[in-house]
């Protein structure tokens, strides 16, 4: 087989050095590599959502991870795949239960939280000890962005860790239509494209939401501080003044137009009760395309998923702040019954490629094969409709710089990614996580009003005339001008400690 290489891989190298004289030293190093043999392999509960079905094959993967984490580590895994519309739920439930959970995906915007419910490990010690490749593939900026008063309960997955923004659509609808994408430079400029997919397909949607969010989604241009309850505009570019998203003009104007679009007919139907995917919904012809985050080679990667050539229209400029880096996490549950094992696991998603190749494509000859141009394809009478493994979830495990590149990507995709987050404008707040331990109570309150405006804001089913001025208020009474205070006072702190003005 051919040598593989990674930019971001590491080669680590023991020295074991045995001291002392006479055979009783001699003798017992051999004893204790016997017993390590003997001992039997821990399994460790590991938690992750998944977009769509499950891959029916999903035990095959497993099967063959455990192969190479016993040998490598002595552990085996019970992979515990969960729907993404369900897994925030289910996480707080497993561990508020006290169920068996080791290593889990933590989503940034909830990451806070289960600090302040005292739901993770702190991980410092054991990246110290057992997780010497996580630690040298991010590099100190991106390790560090977690951290909450000194301590990192979170590692951010190697991927994309800036993003920038537009809309992806069918590209044959776009070459159907003869739409000129160039014209297309800002958010309200989509209108026109939206406008001339419903006249000419009316049993499709334009546009349709992700699935638990909007139909404006991830679209950006601030930086969230986490949670968007108090947010840096401009992301995060000028003064480190933090001010209440849902306040700003700029939130006003843009639900005012996600208003209008859905009324224009242009959302799919009970779009703020959605529970499909965006790549299933345009799979099946129920929507053209969608708002979201975009990456190097995020056309290809989709048109892969749903089956059919998509292309982008970009509506904003790249940035990374501590939000896009730590989007995706993995963590220690505070329940796990050996973090020793379950951080020598971690490591082995950021150092062995054959452990990252499994996760993102399943198991080579069966679900993938190489091919002489050193791209991977579908074997012989395989196809994204009958593949026993299409996870297609590679930025969630580990380091996916490690991972065998598709064809139709460009061989150079993960050298590209890696100049996309060292180009990217960065927000002056990058690494800044605020600890909301002292306002639990206003976050809760102020999380449940957001619970009942947000979506219905955002997917144009409210009339934001009325219903603007009534979340503000109830925002208000619920806490979250000292949620913003707080986070401000911490900011201060953060910034004067890192001298940043």
């Amino acid at each position: 087989m051919k040598k593989r290489l990674s930019f971001l891989s590491s080669i680590v190298a023991l020295t074991v050095i045995v001291s002392g004289c006479g055979s009783e030293n001699d003798a017992a190093s051999p004893k204790k590599q016997d017993d390590k043999k003997t001992e039997a392999p821990y399994e460790l509960t590991v938690a992750f959502p998944v977009k769509g079905a499950i891959p029916k094959d999903m035990q095959l993967v497993n099967d063959e991870i455990n192969k190479i984490a016993k040998e490598k580590i002595n552990a085996t895994v019970k992979l515990l795949p969960i729907s993404y519309s369900a897994y925030v739920n289910q996480m707080n439930l497993m561990m508020t239960g006290g169920e068996k959970l080791d290593l889990m995906v933590e989503w940034g915007a909830f990451y806070s939280s289960y600090i302040a419910k005292g739901q993770l490990l702190a991980l410092d010690d054991l990246l110290n000890k057992y997780g010497k490749d996580v630690s040298e593939s991010l590099g100190p900026v991106f390790l560090n962005a977690p951290k909450v008063k000194g301590k990192i309960y979170g590692v951010p997955t190697i991927r994309d860790l800036a993003q920038d923004y537009g809309f992806i659509m069918r590209k044959d609808l776009v070459t159907k239509y003869n739409i000129d994408l160039s014209k297309v430079k800002k958010l309200d400029d989509l209108e026109s494209v939206l406008k001339v997919l419903k006249e000419n397909e009316p049993s499709m949607a334009p546009m349709t939401n992700k699935v638990t969010s909007s139909l404006y989604g991830s679209f950006s241009t601030r930086d969230s501080l986490g949670d968007d309850l108090g947010v840096l505009l401009n992301n995060g570019q000028g003064e480190l003044k933090v001010v209440n998203w849902y306040e700003t003009p700029e939130y006003a104007d843009m639900v005012k137009l996600m208003r209008k679009w859905n009324q224009a007919g242009y959302a799919i139907k009970d779009v703020v009760t959605n529970k499909e995917s965006e790549n299933t919904i345009i799979k099946a012809g129920k929507a053209a395309g969608n708002l979201t985050h975009m990456k190097p080679g995020f056309a290809e990667q989709q048109s892969k998923i749903i089956g059919t050539e998509m292309t982008v229209v970009k509506l904003a400029p790249a940035a990374a702040n501590t939000s896009t880096v730590n989007s995706v996490m993995w963590g220690i549950s505070q329940g796990s019954k050996n973090p020793e094992k379950a951080m020598q696991f971690l490591n082995l998603m950021y150092a062995n490629k054959e452990i990252v190749n499994l996760f993102s494509w399943g198991i080579e000859g069966k679900h993938y094969i190489k091919k002489q141009d050193g791209l991977i394809s579908y074997p012989t009478g395989v196809d994204e409709n009958n593949t026993g493994f299409a996870l297609n979830q590679g930025f969630m495990f580990g380091n996916s710089f490690l991972a065998d590149i598709w064809e139709g990507n460009d061989k150079n995709i993960w050298q590209e990614t890696k100049k996309f987050n060292e180009s990217a404008t960065r927000s002056k707040a990058l690494g800044f996580t605020y600890d909301n331990t002292q306002v639990k109570t206003e976050v809760a309150a102020v999380s449940n009003v957001v619970s009942q405006y947000r979506l219905g804001l955002e997917d144009g089913a409210f009339d934001p005339d009325k219903e603007l001025p009534k979340f503000i208020s109830e925002l208000k009474a619920a806490g979250i001008d000292k949620i913003i205070a707080e986070k401000q006072k911490q900011l201060d702190v953060w910034a004067k400690e890192n001298n940043v003005k």
